[in-house]
């Protein structure tokens, strides 16, 4: 999976290029989609540095073959990302969660 298309996914089912965080909770990783997105006037990245972010967390969930588990997710959810209030997706990382579920980073 690219940035681009996780960009696309968004687009898709919300119709806004929405910002996304990996996050660490309690031994496992949520990839979460968050409320603000790139066509808000005070969105705090460039189209350039959006797309640079969504590349890089893109390559962690491929890395993790996290890649379907997020397609469905998004395909699926009833969920939107609202203020305060984020889309989270666990990710299953199945027999490698050691080698990514350190104590610290």
């Amino acid at each position: 999976m690219t940035g681009e298309e996780l960009q696309q996914l968004f687009l898709t089912k919300w119709g806004h290029s929405y910002d996304v965080q990996i996050r660490r909770v309690q031994q496992k990783m949520l990839v979460q989609i968050m409320w603000k997105y790139l066509e808000q006037a005070s969105f705090p990245m460039t189209e350039a540095e959006y797309l640079a972010h969504l590349d890089t967390v893109a390559s962690y969930v491929s890395a993790w073959g996290g890649d379907l588990q997020v397609q469905r997710f998004i395909a699926q959810t009833r969920d939107r990302p609202r203020l305060g209030k984020a889309v989270s997706i666990p990710i299953d990382l199945g027999a490698r969660a050691s080698e990514w579920l350190l104590e610290e980073f």
